[in-house]
């Protein structure tokens, strides 16, 4: 995905299908090219009591995210917070609603998406073993909302 990052208030105000379709027209590849980039979403919590973990108990998020350097993962840094893992597969971040995400690398085909996926899984499950960690692959916490979740707390982490 793509974000733009900076407002000019001078850009025209679009007023033909024709102008609304151009960016999206200029930033197209040729086929050859076109990639596929999985996300994969998963809640983070304790086994023992079912909680959110804070970014900063033991075990977890940071300890999460830090414990993938054993996998090859390198740690990305924000206001000296790790907020993020990059890697071969992509990267590994902490979503603002306390999800852990893969967004994967741009990959050619299916067969290698699923494989990255696995080996993502594969890690988190094995860290999550040693942590007392476990992952649920659902778009909500069906009984949190910004107040009541750990992670999602301001001043959490650095981009919540």
């Amino acid at each position: 995905m793509s974000t733009k990052t900076v407002s000019n208030r001078n850009d025209p105000l679009i007023e033909s299908r024709d102008q609304l379709i151009q960016p999206m027209a200029q930033g197209e590849k040729p086929k050859g090219r076109w990639r596929i980039g999985t996300e994969h979403e998963k809640f983070v919590y304790c086994i023992k009591d079912y909680h959110a973990p804070s970014y900063d108990e033991e075990g977890g998020i940071h300890d999460l995210l830090m414990a993938l350097t054993e996998f090859g993962w390198e740690p990305i840094w924000e206001n000296g917070k790790v907020i993020a893992m990059k890697g071969d597969d992509g990267t590994v971040s902490l979503e603002p609603a306390g999800q852990l995400e893969l967004s994967g690398a741009p990959l050619e085909n299916l067969h290698q998406t699923c494989a990255e996926t696995g080996r993502h899984l594969e890690q988190v499950k094995k860290i999550g073993a040693i942590t007392g960690k476990a992952f649920l692959g659902l778009g909500l916490w069906p009984d949190k909302n910004a107040a009541t979740c750990p992670s999602c707390q301001r001043g959490a982490m650095p981009s919540c």
